[in-house]
């Protein structure tokens, strides 16, 4: 089975791509969606200890803990040492689940894929890209975003042609919907999952 890393900068179409490669039969891990599920599960009680007050009801807070480590690299740290071995667990369960299965693809959806060194887990690397007007526009779409919040995120992130120049496919989101789908189709193919 091939193992297909899926990365992208914000605001590139990495889940509208995910959603597609799941289109094709291809199996998909959805990192942040793993993260949800933990916060709302074993981790809470974890990330209390960690982080008193961030917790209500049994579910993370995500603006209370973003407050806690957004600009504190050593709390950024320690929320990573809880979180990061029980995402990796979940996906290593959803690995075997899809060899048990023969798919002879699955996909994992890493949004901080060369940032965490995620790559090594990989066979294969695909990018999601857009010109930068086309990033920037869709992100100060998003509910809560402003231009020093993207711009935060961008500096924290490995830069667009860089992510394009490691990956082993480079599918440009820019361009719609059918060219996307198209560029999916394409890969899955190559890779011989179709």
């Amino acid at each position: 089975m091939i193992v297909l890393g899926l990365t992208g900068s914000i605001g590139m179409g990495k889940s509208t791509a995910a959603a597609m490669f799941a289109d094709e039969g291809v199996p998909v891990h959805d990192a942040d969606a793993a993260v949800h599920r933990l916060y709302a599960g074993s981790a809470a009680p974890l990330i209390e200890a960690a982080f008193p007050g961030t917790v209500t009801d049994g579910i993370v807070d995500r603006q209370l803990l973003g407050v806690e480590v957004l600009n504190d690299p050593d709390a950024l740290k320690r929320l990573e040492a809880i979180v990061h071995p029980l995402v990796r667990a979940e996906e290593q369960a959803f690995l075997d689940a899809a060899r048990h299965s023969g798919a002879p693809l699955a996909l994992l959806d890493i949004p901080l894929l060369y940032e965490t060194g995620a790559e090594t887990r990989c066979d294969k690397v695909v990018v999601v890209s857009a010109p930068a007007a086309i990033q920037r526009e869709r992100v100060l779409r998003r509910a809560g975003m402003s231009e020093e919040k993207f711009a935060a995120i961008l500096a924290k992130q490995v830069p667009d042609a860089e992510k394009r120049a490691r990956a082993d496919f480079v599918i440009d989101t820019g361009d719609g919907f059918d060219a996307t789908r198209a560029a999916v189709k394409a890969v899955v193919a190559e890779l011989g999952a179709a």
